[in-house]
Order: C-alpha cells, then structure tokens, then sequence
C-alpha cells in the first residue's frame, strides 16, 4: 500500500524536567519494511523512543530522527506521515465506524470516491465488513483496536507505529490479533516499530527485537538470535523462562560439576554459571543421566506440563514435559542437557541448528 522507509536515530537522548533520564544516547536503524519490536520491562525507555520517533517528544540537543534521508527531528507528528495505533484506542466515540477509519482520509482532503474505496480496502483487510455503520460504543475491545488499526492504515503511512496495542485485551484475544496484526504488516510491508513488554508479542511479530534496559539497547538480534543467543544475563533472563545452574567445579576432561550432576560443556570454561530453557533439558532413565534431582512440584500447562526439580542448587530447576505423565512429588528423576543447548552470555554459542533441535 505504501514505499517502504527506514527509520534512523542518531545519539537521541531524552532528559525529563529534573534531570530524570529516561532515554541513553541511543544509535539505531529500522530496514524499510521491516517490523521491528522494542521490548522491555516498564521504565527502560521503549516508549520514549516511540514518542521520538513519531514526533511526540522532541530528543536532547544533538540528536537527529531520519526517515530514509529526510529529517524529521523538528517536525510534528501531523508532518511526519506516521500512523499510530496505541492502547487505549483514541477513537471518536461519537462517531461510526466508517467516520473513524475516514478521519484522515478526510483531513487530506482526499475525492469522496477515494475514500470510499480505502474505507472498502481497509475494512476487509480487518475483517470489519459490514460493521462501518455501527458506533463505537457497541464494539467489543477487539473491534475496537480493528477499528484503530484501520484507521492507522487508511492513510497509507509510510511508518506504522503501536504502543502496547493490545495490553488491555483478555489473553485469548490477544493471541488472535497478533496473529492478525502479523499478516496485515506482512501485507502491507510498511516499516514498523512496535513497543510490548509481552515477550510472545515480541516473538511472533519482530523482524528484530530491541531488548532495551535502562534506556539502553541490551542487545538488538531477531528473535531467535535473542532467545538462544542472549547478550547478558537481563536478556537471558528476560526472555522465556531460563535456567542457571551454580558451576561448582570442573575436570581435567572440560566436565563441569554442578549440583545434582556433570555437563559436558567444553565451550563454557571458566564460567560461574550454565545456562538453559526448560524445553531443551531432557527427562532421562536415572542412569543416563547428567543431573539428577527430585520432583518437588508439577504445573499442568494443558498442552505441557512445568516440572520444578531440586538438584540442591540454589533455584529449582524447570522442565517442560509432556503433559500425559505424571511425577509425583518426591519422585527421583533424571536429566540430559546436550553440550549444544547450554550457553552463557559471556561465552560464544556454538552455531545451533533449531530445526535440528526441534525435529529431535
């Protein structure tokens, strides 16, 4: 519907009245057509960098906001052919839907065909045909943020932008416009930044995920670079579940000895910790195994189940197992963590075929 173009920030900053700095010098580059997320806790800074980006807050002196090769620093928001969706909606209540998505359509000053054609285009590309006459009031919140996104879109900006879009829908919900929102971009192809604290928002929509921490960017990577690669010990930890065994000794051989156990993990030398997910760790007979410990508490998942395993490390150990079987408190059992799933932030990860994992 639109060209795509890059965004860039050049060394923007952003200090609030009484020295409060809620945004480090950040340097950073969106490909045209790419979606890329910004996740991260509350207060690291990813909703500051969307305000700049779109032209809601200006950064500290010496910073610089490019879309492909035109700067937008000074420019308002109306001026910078964004298209904004965010949480709460920012819908015209005392309008129809048809009105809502129109809005800017009509500030453009577009012919009265034109705009009845992109209300058609849009309104089938969020599944609302059929509902332009219907006021906003009668919605239900996922109508709701269709109708939003529709309006976003109508007016074929050449930058999409969502702040937390979906945080204040029920989970079921949620998990259904994500989908949605990911074919729609795909569709579209227009350069997109979207900010979530949810990790499996981040996960299924980013071309490339921005952790950010501390107003700082603590690793930028697509999502599979982040989950099994992570920079440091916030994003190990951040994203999914994670898993970090004490090292509490080695051998000759390259062993690592932990509680519960030895690892064969020759490219974690000299390292105080190891780290997991809880899908990579196996369950074992008790004499195949590498760690072994005892079932102090099952959580049924539906689909899986978390096992939480003492091996006398300082934190339990998870497992996701098969949801059909049963541990029952106090059972003895056996686990396999293979060399190529262990990794620690400080150390390089061995090149990891996930297809290869995943198949077994």
């Amino acid at each position: 519907m639109s060209s795509s173009v890059s965004i860039t920030l050049n060394q923007c900053s952003r200090t609030f009245a009484g020295g409060n700095t809620a945004l480090q010098p950040l340097d950073l580059q969106v490909h045209p057509g790419e979606t890329l997320v910004l996740l991260g806790p509350s207060g690291c800074g990813k909703t500051t960098t969307l305000r700049i980006i779109s032209g809601l807050e200006s950064p500290d002196k010496g910073g610089q906001v490019l879309f492909g090769k035109r700067d937008v620093t000074a420019l308002p928001i109306e001026k910078r052919d964004v298209g904004m969706v965010f949480q709460n909606y920012a819908l015209f209540p005392n309008m129809s839907v048809a009105d809502n998505i129109a809005y800017g359509l009509k500030i453009q000053r577009l012919p009265r065909a034109e705009i009845a054609q992109r209300l058609d285009e849009v309104m089938r590309m969020v599944d609302l045909q059929g509902f332009g006459d219907r006021r906003i009031d009668a919605l239900s919140g996922g109508q709701k943020q269709r109708v939003a996104l529709a309006r976003a879109i109508a007016v074929r900006p050449k930058v999409l932008l969502f702040d937390e879009p979906l945080a204040a829908l029920d989970a079921k919900l949620r998990d259904r416009l994500r989908i949605e929102i990911g074919q729609l971009l795909r569709e579209l192809g227009t350069t997109a930044v979207y900010v979530t604290h949810d990790q499996d928002e981040a996960m299924a929509l980013g071309d490339r995920i921005a952790v950010m921490q501390a107003g700082r960017i603590a690793q930028l990577g697509t999502p599979q670079e982040i989950y099994h690669q992570p920079a440091n010990a916030f994003v190990a930890d951040f994203i999914g579940a994670v898993n970090c065994l004490d090292v509490i000794g080695s051998r000759a051989d390259g062993g690592l000895i932990v509680h519960g156990g030895e690892l064969s993990a020759s490219h974690l030398q000299d390292v105080p910790t190891v780290y997991c997910r809880p899908e990579d760790v196996q369950v074992v007979p008790l004499d195949q195994a590498d760690v072994r410990g005892t079932v102090v508490q099952s959580i049924f998942l539906g689909q899986s189940q978390r096992l939480m395993v003492d091996t006398g490390d300082a934190s339990l150990l998870q497992i996701e197992a098969p949801s059909r079987q049963r541990w029952p408190n106090g059972t003895a059992i056996g686990l396999a963590l293979p060399s190529q799933v262990l990794f620690h932030p400080a150390k390089p990860t061995p090149s990891v075929n996930t297809k290869e994992m995943a198949n077994g």
